[in-house]
């Protein structure tokens, strides 16, 4: 006690590259709290079991293979962590410490853990995630004050059934496993809260799972569930639930009991009808269809007024209906990937929608309300059979990225130029024939797509483009390129290649950010000395051209570690 505070005697000697500690530290015998982390430590001395005042030992992030057996001598230890490290077991003598609340040992290599864990009858969170485990001991059901309980990213293939004993238990973490199945028992965890069983090799789950009343998030994502039990409309407290990439064909009507539910994911299945009692879930934000079967959806959908955030890309649907206007609070709505021939003007109506995807449809022109839409920052209309836009599209903006390719397209509105917020604009693939000067106002592109079009020059204003990172050019009618294209410092990776380019400008040696650099499939007989300083490139491609040697200089591009490629023959200089 001083000054009428309770003073803990600490020792922290974390990130200081230690690799060993001495075996004197034992006769600290006062010292409650004792931070070790982040060193490189390969062991610890047996002494450390000399420190029995200890209530908290941190040894996290160092590269321990093995704990003295001495370590179950400290007795009032209330938290210990060794996650990350290199063990690949834990001694028994763990199981004597009967004060510990916390235990972490995730990120290890452990392929078992002591049944003496069961002695632990405080714990109240154990953290066992990405390790080598195969099975868990059925003495784990003893720990009756556990709270949480992380067993994610191991090999387990099943859990036993002891665990339904962890009535305490709010948070427990199965996911990226190899189980085939979950025991019933598990529907005894009354204070369950949490259930994580993502990326496992589930095929059904027992209906015991709806006796989880407490239940407020279930993820379910990515197991090879084709049912789910109509017991799940019993999770009434329920806000999120995950059922997406799966191999389900329905989804059982009683999911319409779930009042409280937020945020539903459904994508990545075999859906070929969603039930109509999904219109009762009227708390719900987020609804995610997309990648199914689906040729329609209920009308009831259209009245869950709620809902932010809508997925129904990758699906059959040929027509959506104009109640799709009654949706005014979406924010994002992805239609893409369907048969889409045309978008009710109703659509206008979603005022708040920040982002929205049309792409892969069969669309030949959109609605004039699209362009009200002053609210949007994403657009995607990429993989359809657009000839022309208007200029009403230069309202937009607040448009941040703008998706057009692969339409038909001869040109676009000069009122695209002024969409000076946009970030990333995708024009590839169409029928283009020029550019204008005023591309240069897009001063925060940093992704600009222009490939596989009918361009035979590139305007000067390019190189006013500084924050550009990503530039797609290939597959043009381009001989040369403007010496401005030197000015794009921030520039990471230029695609040039496709058949036309006789030269390159020497400015282009000014793009010391880059570092891929494609040339090949054009006409070049030599390429400027300026490209060999530029050492932070990784990857080079000059095959497919006309050249017939390279300076000696690529040696210092390859000693640097960039990967250059050429046409066999091509000879270096000397």
């Amino acid at each position: 006690m001083e000054n009428g505070r309770v003073v803990r005697l600490e020792l922290a000697l974390d990130g200081n590259e230690l690799t060993s500690v001495p075996a004197e530290i034992g006769q600290l015998t006062s010292l409650e709290v004792l931070d070790l982390y982040n060193n490189q430590l390969t062991s610890v001395p047996a002494e450390i079991g000399q420190l029995t005042s200890l209530t908290e030992l941190y040894l996290f992030g160092n590269q321990l293979t093995s704990v003295p057996a001495e370590i179950g001598q400290l007795t009032s230890l209330t938290g210990l962590d060794l996650s990350g490290n290199q063990l690949t077991s834990v001694p028994a003598e763990v199981g004597q410490l009967t004060s510990l609340r916390e235990l972490h040992l995730w990120n290890n290599r452990l392929t078992s853990v002591p049944a003496e864990i069961g002695q632990l009858t405080s714990l109240e969170e154990l953290c066992l995630d990405d390790n080598r485990l195969t099975s868990v001991p059925a003495e784990i059901g003893q720990l009756t004050s556990l709270e949480r309980l992380y067993l994610g990213g191991n090999q387990l293939t099943s859990v036993p059934a002891e665990i339904g004993r962890l009535t305490s238990l709010e948070e427990l973490n199965l996911k990226s496993n190899q189980l085939t199945s979950v025991p019933a028992e598990i529907g005894q965890l009354a204070s369950l809260e949490k259930l994580n069983l993502n990326g496992n090799q589930l095929t059904s789950v027992p209906a015991e799972i709806g006796q989880l009343t407490s239940l407020k998030e279930l993820d379910l994502n990515g197991n090879q569930l084709t049912s789910v039990p109509a017991d799940i409309g019993q999770l009434t407290d329920l806000k999120e639930l995950g059922l997406r990439d799966n191999q389900l064909t329905s989804v059982p009507a009683e999911i319409g009991q779930l009042a409280s539910l937020e945020k539903l994911y459904v994508g990545g299945n075999q859906l070929t009808s969603v039930p109509a009692e999904i219109g009762q879930l009227t708390s719900l934000e987020g609804l995610e269809l997309d990648d199914n079967q689906l040729t329609s959806v209920p009308a009831e959908i259209w009245q869950l007024t709620s809902l932010r955030v809508l997925y129904l890309d990758d699906n059959q649907l040929t027509s959506v209906p104009a109640e799709i206007g009654q949706l005014t609070s979406l924010t994002e709505l992805y239609l893409s990937g369907n048969q889409l021939t045309s978008v009710p003007a109703e659509i206008g109506r979603l005022t708040e929608l920040k982002e929205l995807g049309l792409r892969d449809n069969q669309l030949t022109s959109v609605p004039e309300e699209i362009w009200q839409l002053t609210s949007l920052r994403v657009l995607y209309l990429d993989d359809n059979l657009l000839d022309e836009l208007p200029a009403e599209i230069g309202q937009l903006t607040s448009l941040e990225e703008l998706g057009l390719e692969r339409n038909e397209l001869t040109s676009v509105p000069a009122e695209i130029w002024q969409l000076t917020s946009l970030t990333e604009l995708y024009l590839g693939c169409n029928q283009l024939t020029s550019v204008p000067a005023e591309i240069g106002q897009l001063t925060s592109l940093t992704k600009l797509y222009l490939s596989g079009t009918k361009l035979t020059s590139v305007p000067a204003e390019i190189g006013q483009l500084t924050s550009l990172r990503v530039l797609y050019l290939y597959g043009n009618q381009l001989t040369s390129l403007p010496a401005e294209i030197g000015q794009l410092a921030s520039l990471r990776e230029l695609y040039l290649n496709g058949k036309q380019l006789t030269s390159v400008p020497a400015e282009i040696g000014q793009l010391t950010e880059l570092k891929e650099l494609d040339l090949r499939d054009n006409k070049l007989t030599s390429v400027p000395e300026e490209i060999w300083q530029l050492t932070s490139l990784r990857v080079l491609y000059l095959d497919d051209n006309q050249l017939t040697s390279v300076p000696a200089a690529i040696r210092e591009l390859k000693a640097a570690g960039c990967d250059v490629v050429l046409d066999d023959g091509v000879t270096m200089d000397e």
